[in-house]
């Protein structure tokens, strides 16, 4: 058979047909806008940008089929860097670039076969369109939500332009791997600051993947707590400090601020060391913010030799430090350093040699033995000792013969008593080992609550654990009715946990001997003045009220968002819509362009490369530069600046309901109509940028009254990456991309659609297998071929077995496409043709329609060819879903899960629809349940139909 001629032939007819262009209103079918994430014109399209568009067009067929009017439309995002940087390389203009690519990638396209409405095309450089980003430009000024301000920026040498925070790749620009540094320029930010909030809690309204919303709620980074004013020794002068963990304030040693911070020039006649301190600025400005967060660089900083801070609850002076692992736009631009609870300042105190205070320590109930009701309760300082044998990393442990636990040798501190002599005293006592080397002390104490049931009450302890080696075998003699009750045994490292040993305190002595030196969770507080005893939370609280009746803080809410810096130096981009009027003798200041006057051509200029000093190749441009000022009209100048085409992405999603409207971005009752989007697809990779951009453009239209809603996207679904046959990342540079064209040459659309969706789980990709995709194309040969021959032959005889698998077919597949598990899918439908191939004399031409339909979404060409051979008069796709009889889906039997107290014990085959009395009968029958149940008391059955039923004793 030869796909290609037919594909061709019917890609051709639906083109002039025009079936899958979509009405805006349609009384007979609900709405149902279905968008894939559109691609950006970089060139040809390789299997991954197929992986995508394909399978997302079996989604969006289902959904048309399944009674909606779908709107799936199809655009370019045209502008920015990559494109820019091509045709430089190239040696020819972005735009010509851009559209060559254009033309080629819709070809591409329109070969897979896809129902998009090519009439809604969208192209973000035409004038037509960034028209209305420049508007939305406009909007977000007239409303305080754009505003110019001289920034430290991620700079690229060799682009010649600003880079947003995910532009940069380990210090470097994504696009060009030139190492990035960090220039102060002018530039236009929107305030999505002031929407961080409302970004934050909506997200919990959508049907979103769970860990793209955490993306996000990590890249928003809220975080609650206070501001502490830390005073400066004998100046009229604070530090205030923004900090999470006020409850450990009592163990700050030294404060750190970013070499931002204004206290450098508001101090700087009294820092001694002003000469070093300002080359460690220097050095600071050429690392990227993401450079400075590396969580495993070393950690700089140099001490304001001179400049001294009290800490307002103890009155202790500590040093102050500037670090460039604290950035100037966070909290307050300086944090109160608490190495004994944070890893990142421990690290900097063992450098600098600065003191480390624990004044928190962790809180724990022991779950195995929890405090009983009514029980006396006594406190008292524990001491645990880790005995380890070094020949074979083995623990000293003790089991109770009498309770069955097992412990590390333990026991009370006495008066006078080291918490070392105490360890070496418990041990000897309770194993005879004496001779044992002190290896280390495990951080400080840890407060746990338990019952002693060998003492019959409740008992809070503050437990200290001691490191030991053996240093040999020789033993005192030991107490013998404790050596009766008692068994020594030696316990394997990787069992040193707390499922073996039954110390509540198990988790923490882990942490230690794994190397972790702080501790950085909520617990008690220690060593804290009045908030001693106190519980994390508790004292946080007391705390603020303290700082607040003394003027010394506030509670406060931060968040990591910056602001969206949206100027970028580049030529191949939509111009910033604003003018400058700033005549010698005084101007109009910062006049943004009269809607009227939209859209700021972008001109046409010959020469468009960046400029050395860092402005926009528009610069050049004269004719463009001067302009008479809209207000008073004196000559003025354009801004030269052109927007991130983040910018155009965040609103294209509503020019599709209206495209061709020159009076609105789109028209009040279409958008009503449409939107939100019911079902959004694209890469992961977007979630903290274009996916949390296009929100806050989505609330801030909202706000301004052009929207009635305040979430674009009301379901969102990713795609997987498609690897190349080598495991890694498809690119050009690696060699490993597969084009997509020579596939369908070789294979036809409809088998590398299918093969797609065939080849593993839709959001989890995996390696191109060039072999896999002769299976698909013989499974729709072997379908070409038994329905073409059968067409005449059908048969009126009925098979209920194939009937009952039709239908079972029918709600699997239609479950499966529902929820994006197109494998599955296919495996369904795979399945229930091997068995029409088995029974095909008895197949009537109802069922072979049925299962063309089913085929439909998948393989388009080869399902509508067949339909037409079978007598369709009109086309497959225009066809309903069908439906299944819910009477012919039931199973005769079903797997019956056996519980005893919720934890699955058995599993036997029963019929369906079994009572529960009938359930229990075969429950007990089994061996494994009798063995588990036998003289137990029975306290209840959960019985669910069908499915399980659960044994309470």
């Amino acid at each position: 058979m030869d796909f290609n001629r037919i594909e061709k032939r019917w890609q051709k007819i639906w083109k002039q047909k025009k079936i899958y262009k979509t009405k805006d209103k349609v009384l007979s079918r609900k709405n149902f806008y279905h968008l894939v994430m559109f691609p950006y014109p970089s060139g040809n399209l390789h299997i991954g940008h197929w992986y995508n568009f394909a399978p997302a067009d079996v989604f969006s067929r289902f959904k048309r089929m399944a009674g909606f009017n779908v709107l799936s439309p199809i655009g370019f995002d045209a502008f920015g860097l990559p494109a820019e940087n091509a045709a430089i390389k190239r040696g020819i203009h972005p735009k010509d670039w851009t559209y060559k690519n254009i033309k080629t990638m819709t070809i591409q396209l329109e070969s897979m076969g896809n129902m998009y409405d090519w009439s809604r095309k969208i192209i973000t450089a035409e004038p037509e369109y960034y028209k209305w980003t420049q508007w939305m430009f406009l909007q977000m000024f007239k409303n305080g939500l754009a505003y110019k301000k001289k920034v430290s920026a991620n700079w690229c040498p060799k682009c010649h332009t600003v880079l947003a925070n995910e532009q940069v790749i380990n210090g470097k620009c994504e696009r060009c791997d030139a190492q990035v540094v960090q220039r102060d320029i002018e530039q236009w930010l929107f305030k999505i600051t002031d929407y961080a909030e409302r970004l934050l809690n909506d997200l919990d309204k959508l049907d979103w993947p769970e860990k793209t919303k955490i993306m996000q709620k990590n890249w928003i980074g809220r975080s609650e707590g206070a501001i502490i004013k830390f005073p400066v020794l004998n100046l009229r002068f604070s530090i205030e400090v923004f900090t999470t963990r006020a409850d450990t304030v009592f163990g700050c040693t030294y404060l750190v601020i970013a070499p931002e911070h204004d206290i450098i020039s508001n101090l700087k006649s009294e820092i001694l060391n002003i000469k070093e301190v300002e080359n460690y600025i220097e050095q600071a400005r050429k690392k990227t913010e993401l450079q400075r967060l590396e969580a495993d660089k070393k950690k700089t900083g140099v001490e304001l030799k001179g400049i001294k801070a009290i800490n307002p609850f103890n009155n202790e002076t500590v040093p102050v430090f500037i670090a460039d692992y604290v950035l100037g736009h966070y909290g307050t631009g300086a944090v109160m350093a608490v190495p004994a609870h944070d890893e990142r300042d421990w690290e900097f105190a063992k450098k600098y040699n600065l003191p480390i205070k624990e004044v928190v320590i962790p809180n724990r109930i022991d779950k195995k033995n929890p405090p009983a009701y009514g029980k006396k309760t006594v406190e008292r300082k524990n001491v645990h000792a880790l005995v380890r044998n070094p020949k074979n990393n083995k623990f000293l442990c003790l089991k109770s013969k009498k309770f069955h636990w097992v412990t590390f040798p333990m026991g009370g501190i006495e008066e006078n008593e080291s918490v070392v002599e105490a360890a070496r005293r418990e041990t000897e006592e309770e194993t005879g080992y004496k001779n044992i080397k002190l290896v280390k002390i495990l951080g400080g104490e840890v407060r746990a609550e338990y019952f002693a049931k060998h003492k019959d009450e409740n008992r809070v302890a503050y437990t200290t654990g001691v490191l030991f080696d053996l240093i040999n075998e020789e033993k005192s003699p030991v107490d013998k009715e404790w050596e009766i009750s008692h068994e020594l045994i030696w316990v394997d490292k990787e069992n040193v946990n707390y499922d073996t040993l039954c110390h509540a305190e198990m988790d923490d002595w882990v942490k230690r001997l794994n190397g972790e030196e702080t501790y950085a969770e909520d617990g008690v507080l220690v060593n804290s003045g009045q908030f001693t005893g106190m519980k994390s939370e508790e004292a946080r609280e007391k705390m603020m009220k303290w700082l607040k009746d003394n003027k010394l803080g506030e509670k406060k809410i931060n968040y990591k968002l910056r602001d969206w810096l949206v100027s970028r130096q580049r030529y191949w981009g939509a111009p910033i819509p604003i003018i400058y009027c700033d005549p010698p003798a005084g101007g109009c200041g910062i006049v943004p362009v009269p809607e009227k006057k939209l859209p700021v051509i972008l001109p046409n200029i010959k020469n468009y490369l960046p400029t050395e000093e860092g402005k926009s190749p528009l610069a050049h441009s004269k004719k463009f530069v001067n302009v008479k000022c809209p207000k008073c009209g004196n000559p003025a100048k354009r801004e030269t600046d052109t927007m991130d085409t983040f910018v155009c992405s965040s609103w294209y999603y509503l020019r599709y309901v209206d495209p061709n409207n020159s009076k609105k971005f789109a028209d009040g009752k279409k958008i009503k109509n449409w939107l939100p989007v019911d079902m959004y697809i694209g890469g992961a990779e977007h979630a903290a940028m274009h996916l949390l951009y296009v929100r806050f453009f989505t609330k801030a239209l909202q706000d301004f009254g052009y929207l009635n809603f305040g979430e674009p996207f009301a379901a969102l679904r990713h795609q997987g990456i498609i690897l190349g046959s080598d495991g890694q990342k498809m690119s050009k540079s690696r060699g490993n991309v597969v084009d997509p064209d020579n596939l369908v040459k070789k294979f036809g659309s409809d088998a590398v659609r299918m093969y797609l969706c065939f080849m593993g789980p839709y959001d989890q990709g995996g390696p191109w297998n060039p072999t896999g995709i002769l299976g698909v194309k013989r499974f729709l040969e072997r379908i070409n071929k038994l329905i073409s021959s059968i067409k005449y032959q059908v048969s009126s005889v009925k098979n209920d077995e194939l009937e009952r698998l039709l239908h079972q077919t029918i709600k699997k597949i239609s479950e499966d496409i529902e929820n994006f598990h197109f494998n599955t899918a296919i495996s369904a439908l795979m399945i229930l043709f091997n068995k029409i191939e088995e029974n095909h004399q008895q197949c009537d031409d109802k069922t072979i329609k049925r299962f063309l339909k089913l085929l439909a979404p998948f393989a388009p060409h080869l399902s509508e060819e067949l339909w037409h051979q079978l007598g369709g008069k009109k086309s497959v796709h225009l066809e309903k879903w069908p439906r299944y009889d819910k009477n012919l889906i039931k199973e005769e039997t079903f797997e019956l899960v056996i519980q005893i107290n919720g934890k699955t014990r058995d599993k036997i085959l029963a019929n369906s629809g079994i009572s529960q009395k009938e359930a229990e009968k075969e429950a007990l029958f089994s061996d494994r349940i009798k063995i588990l149940i036998t003289g137990k008391e029975i306290k209840k059955v959960i019985f669910v139909a069908d499915k399980l039923i659960n044994f309470v004793i």
